[in-house]
């Protein structure tokens, strides 16, 4: 090849090169940058779809809980009230679709009015998908509030009495709190009692709103249907056992397995790098409730305890439930040990000093037990600003505890806590006594020794058990 042909290749080859440059930039740049634009927003709306499939799933979980409340309440008591307790329950829920739809979630989380309640979005109105998915995973935490209730008045309670007040708690007793904590406008998160103590009150998931609501409307209805024939004599607590240790140790379970929702769904974003630490602590917690009430009652009797080393276990779950997206691994241990101690205490304390007759132990497991949860949060929290794995969590709202300098989320979560008590029982005990003056609140003593299967459904769980007189 001569050097003109070598030239004249090279001035093709550079021609080339330049026409390609001239491509690139032109169409490949532009298609680049492009593509990032895109790329960006696939990645955003894949982060919203995996948001709403993981409160779909999560508001699953927790639905699946009504399942475990249902077996841990047969279990503890006896076969002739079964298909009564499975009928509360059932309706519970059933009741708590439609309510929570109708008024629950427009008080709950609807536009506020003076920090107290909310005055619309009643019947979802003016709602779009992110409504109506929030509501889906809200509204099954709704309903919890009033299971919690049934196990504690199981027995003796009239079918009609407990749907009628299973309305009003879902309907107007757990919103007008929830409103208050969750709305993000209500007196506990907002306004001059925030401003007054500089903290707003923390509950991740529920240890008040869901759990003290709960239990202590249960103290409240417990008081007033009265204990079960034959729980004392000459004031001493008598032990009516359940009927089957393997259904409710079951429930404890299933309840424990719908923790992963309950509180890991409470990050409500499917995409939150802490949820995981939030299940952790959560089981941390309970495992360490359960061994506390074993070692309790081993030391105690001699024996450990089956049905109160379950309770243990909830406790434990219940009393992380606000405190678990602001505490270290080994604050979720503490709280559930002490949580241990609270259930078993409470327990004795019910029996013991107040002579109320709660089959399932509820009263101690959901309130007592949130109410050491509320305060732990003041206790224990990380607080935000310090370098800790939690500063940068959007959800961790709390303040430092007491542990680590600060006060002024322990004041406000005294003062959340003892509203949420003074709320639901003075607002059960209303509720209950209306319903005690007009169509009665308990059930026959003869129709109480019959069994409320047959009184109030004509059926039996177990029909094959049944004795058939000629």
């Amino acid at each position: 090849m001569n050097r003109r042909s070598l030239k004249n290749n090279n001035k093709t080859l550079w021609q080339s090169l330049l026409l390609m440059s001239v491509i690139l930039m032109l169409f490949i740049i532009p298609a680049s940058a492009g593509s990032v634009e895109e790329n960006a927003e696939s990645i955003a709306s894949l982060e919203t779809a995996l948001t709403v499939l993981w409160l779909i799933i999560a508001g699953t979980i927790v639905f699946l809980m009504h399942a475990g409340f249902s077996l841990v309440e047969i279990g503890l008591t006896r076969t002739k009230n079964t298909a009564n307790i499975l009928m509360k329950n059932f309706m519970t829920i059933s009741l708590g679709i439609i309510v929570y739809w109708l008024v629950g979630w427009g008080i709950m989380y609807g536009a506020d009015y003076g920090g107290l309640i909310g005055i619309d979005q009643f019947f979802l109105i003016g709602a779009d998908n992110t409504l109506w998915n929030s509501w889906w995973f809200q509204m099954v935490f709704a309903a919890t509030g009033a299971t919690i209730v049934s196990g504690a008045m199981a027995e003796r309670t009239d079918f009609k009495a407990y749907l009628i007040y299973t309305i009003a708690l879902v309907a107007f007793i757990y919103p007008v709190f929830g409103h208050w904590v969750w709305s993000g406008a209500g007196i506990l998160t907002s306004g001059f009692l925030v401003d007054t103590i500089g903290a707003s009150f923390h509950d991740f998931a529920g240890s008040s709103v869901v759990h003290s609501i709960g239990g202590y409307s249960a103290l409240a209805g417990v008081m007033l249907v009265g204990s079960r024939i034959g729980k004392f004599k000459n004031g001493k607590a008598i032990a009516i056992p359940g009927h089957s240790l393997p259904l409710a140790f079951l429930g404890t379970l299933i309840l424990a397995f719908g923790w992963v929702g309950f509180n890991g769904g409470s990050t409500l974003d499917g995409n939150d790098p802490y949820v995981s630490m939030v299940i952790v602590n959560t089981f941390l917690a309970a495992g360490a409730g359960a061994i506390m009430v074993m070692i309790i009652t081993w030391m105690k009797t001699g024996k450990p305890d089956p049905s109160l080393t379950a309770n243990g276990l909830l406790a434990g779950l219940v009393a992380i439930t606000a405190p678990c997206g602001a505490v270290t691994n080994w604050a979720a241990i503490v709280i559930g040990l002490i949580g241990g101690i609270v259930v078993y205490a409470g327990v004795m304390f019910n029996e013991n000093v107040l002579k109320v007759d709660d089959p399932v132990g509820a009263i101690a497991v959901h309130g007592y037990a949130g109410t050491w949860g509320v305060l732990a949060v003041g206790i224990f929290a990380l607080g935000q600003g310090d370098g800790s794995m939690l500063a940068d969590a959007a959800y961790t709202a709390a303040g430092a505890g007491l542990i680590y300098g600060g006060y002024q989320q322990f004041v406000i979560q005294v003062v959340g806590a003892i509203l949420s008590i003074v709320w639901a029982f003075v607002a059960s005990f209303i509720v209950f006594k209306i319903i005690d003056l007009t169509i009665g609140l308990r059930v026959s003593e003869e129709h109480e020794i019959a069994g409320l299967d047959i009184v109030e459904h004509g059926i039996s769980a177990y029909p094959e058990f049944m004795i058939h007189e000629e």
